[in-house]
């Protein structure tokens, strides 16, 4: 999984997972398609998101950053946030997700942060900004995922 094992979370929040038994890195990483599309998270906290992906091997047949692409993305960052900001006790589970596609990106790596909009008990919705590496807005979207309560069978 490469880089997500790197993924910078508050001290608090390691320790009540370690506390647990949950595995954090694998809790909040991309899962099975973000690792296959190349998603890193970088940082994660309730207040922001930051991950990577890269445009090569996410390309639609025009050679472009694929719309989907960008969504895998920004649903993945939401969600950390959306999970973080419920705790230990709480699922996210997305159920609005909508994207904006401003610019083209041929090539590099895309960067996306996620920041909250809402935070309530019952759900949280992100503003997901992703951009090229010359800071150039590629996309915006906005997640919004259910808060519910975790069953203690997993």
């Amino acid at each position: 999984m490469g880089e997500q094992h790197t993924a910078k979370f508050p001290q608090e929040v390691i320790d009540e997972y370690a506390a647990l038994g949950v595995d954090l890195v694998a809790l909040f990483s991309a899962g099975h398609l973000g690792t296959r599309m190349g998603v890193e998270i970088k940082e994660a906290s309730a207040d922001r998101v930051v991950g990577t992906m890269p445009v090569e091997g996410n390309t639609q047949p025009y050679g472009l950053l694929h719309g989907g692409a960008s969504a895998v993305l920004a649903e993945t960052l939401g969600s950390v946030g959306a999970m973080l900001h419920g705790g230990s006790s709480k699922l996210a589970v997305g159920v609005d997700l909508n994207c904006t596609h401003h610019r083209a990106a041929r090539s590099g790596l895309v960067t996306g942060v996620a920041t909250p909009l809402h935070r309530g008990r019952s759900t949280a919705t992100y503003e997901i900004v992703i951009s090229d590496e010359q800071d150039r807005r590629v996309c915006t979207a906005r997640l919004t995922c259910m808060l519910r309560d975790a069953r203690a069978e997993g």
